[in-house]
């Protein structure tokens, strides 16, 4: 077999044995990127893989995948009221973090402060990849799973503006703090601005071009999300927040070809999340972390069981959140890729402690994933935060008929809306448009003028694409003190 038929059958291996690992996984009560990890580090045994370079671009081109996935499926509904708590948690939450760990780091490692924080920076971020296949199927409180998706989502720019400037300052001592300051402002106005900007003209496009494939559509979308991250990175923007804000925003637009565009993207995620947490199993050594075994173990326990929680009660001192829902959210504190990618900073910069570096940071994680990620639901459980009354808001998608002027509304009616309660018969629709179908409790029911609309049932109508706007106000109106229907926005 030559070399390119052995790298194919090893990608084509690492593939489905990820797959399957994640079916094991949700029995055992691990998170996937355990067993991935786990892999990589067994394959190291045979195959002998050193390349950072590599490692970083694949690594980055995941986290891209990965945050417009978790962007594109996040309501912004659900994160508007929480937008204040996650940019507190992602900005002063990190920097605390960050500090604590590191000072105990300098201690536990015999690192000079710089190096310290160094470490503190690396691990400071919750990571996207983990907190979003760890939340995402489980039943917890809301509004909980939406800060915490939030802050994940926009706390990576923090961790990698500290992990830069900390090497550089390391590189070059007499580098100027405010020079420093003012490249995170930077950052983050440029990621915030272009990200609006990019996502608005990608819903523009996806729109309103007419291709011939639809299959083409979500590699577009795809595209856009690659194109965001490199123009914002470009111009000294932090690209990982764009790519996150520009997914919010194509989320939650009226998207041609939508569900062929989220469906493709959860499997592209997935792919990346195998290969990325693969590669970086493949960069560890084993036996080097019987190095760091008992300094791992203890910089571990100060992140999750003292930085991280005095992080998050400082971070969100005057915020509406209780005690339960703080410890809640200092326990889901996962670490998983980001951290690990940053890891690789130090040894491209050809740092002196950077294996030590990696290999804590490695050993960090894989504690973190394990001890957080498998007892998350117990705790949840155990602080009574696994059950929210379904909040009702409302939910759009289209689906595109190829050529045609025609497409599919999906509604999902939400409570208080004009039709909820009413007959087929009674709903005022624009001309030519139909419900063809219902789903409610699984169950696909044929709409007849007798069928009541009920909260929560999903509608399917067909509609002419001008005439979309008129049928959703119709659908989703609510009614005014006099029971008169009102249009939404």
């Amino acid at each position: 077999m030559g070399l390119i038929g052995a790298l194919l059958l090893l990608l084509s291996i690492m593939l489905i044995v990820g797959v399957l690992a994640t079916k094991f996984s949700s029995r055992l009560g691990l998170p996937s990127l355990i067993l991935f990890l786990l892999g990589g580090m067994f394959l190291n045994n045979f195959i002998y893989f050193e390349n950072v370079p590599l490692t970083q671009f694949i690594g980055t081109l995941a986290l891209i995948i990965i945050l417009f996935d978790g962007g594109t499926q996040t309501k912004w509904t659900r994160i508007r009221p929480i937008v204040g708590p996650a940019i507190s948690l992602a900005t002063l939450g990190v920097l605390i973090t960050a500090f604590i760990t590191g000072i105990i780091s300098m201690y536990v490692l015999d690192f000079s402060l710089l190096e310290g924080l160094l470490l503190g920076a690396i691990v400071g971020s919750t990571d996207a990849a983990a907190v979003f296949s760890v939340l995402g199927n489980k039943n917890f409180n809301k509004r909980l799973t939406a800060t915490l998706e939030a802050e994940s989502g926009s706390n990576d720019p923090m961790a990698v503006f500290l992990t830069v400037m900390l090497i550089e300052m390391i590189l070059v001592p007499d580098m100027s703090a405010w020079s420093a300051v003012w490249g995170f402002v930077l950052q983050m106005g440029l990621g915030l601005i272009l990200g609006l900007i990019l996502g608005k003209i990608t819903v523009m496009i996806i729109n309103n071009i007419k291709l011939d494939i639809s299959g083409l559509y979500p590699v577009l979308a795809m595209g856009a999300a690659v194109f965001t991250y490199a123009v914002t990175d470009f111009l000294g923007g932090s690209g990982l927040l764009s790519v996150y804000v520009m997914a919010v925003l194509v989320g939650n637009s009226d998207l041609t070809y939508r569900f062929s565009i989220l469906r493709f993207n959860e499997g592209f995620a997935w792919m990346m999340q195998i290969l990325m947490f693969t590669l970086l199993g493949l960069l560890v050594f084993p036996e080097q972390l019987t190095e760091v075994i008992w300094e791992g173990i203890l910089i571990a326990v100060v992140l999750m069981f003292v930085a991280r929680p005095i992080a998050v009660f400082i971070s969100m001192l005057f915020m509406k959140y209780n005690v339960r829902q703080k410890l809640f959210i200092s326990w889901a504190g996962l670490k998983g890729a980001v951290p690990i990618v940053l890891a690789t900073y130090p040894v491209a910069a050809g740092l002196d402690t950077s294996n030590l570096i990696f290999n804590t940071v490695f050993f960090v994680v894989l504690i973190s994933a394990l001890i957080q990620g498998s007892t998350i639901s117990w705790i949840a459980e155990k602080l009574n935060l696994t059950v929210e009354e379904d909040e009702g808001n409302p939910s759009v998608e289209l689906i595109n008929l190829g050529t045609t002027d025609s497409e599919i509304l999906k509604v999902t009616m939400p409570r208080g809306s004009h039709a909820v309660g009413l007959p087929l018969t009674d709903i005022e629709l624009p001309d030519d448009t139909l419900i063809i179908g219902i789903t409610r409790n699984k169950k696909l029911l044929t709409p007849t003028g007798s069928t009541v609309i009920e909260k929560g049932d999903t509608l399917y109508v067909l509609s002419d694409k001008e005439k979309r706007q008129k049928a959703k106000a119709m659908l989703l109106g609510h009614r005014d003190k006099r029971g008169k229907a009102l249009k939404i926005d």
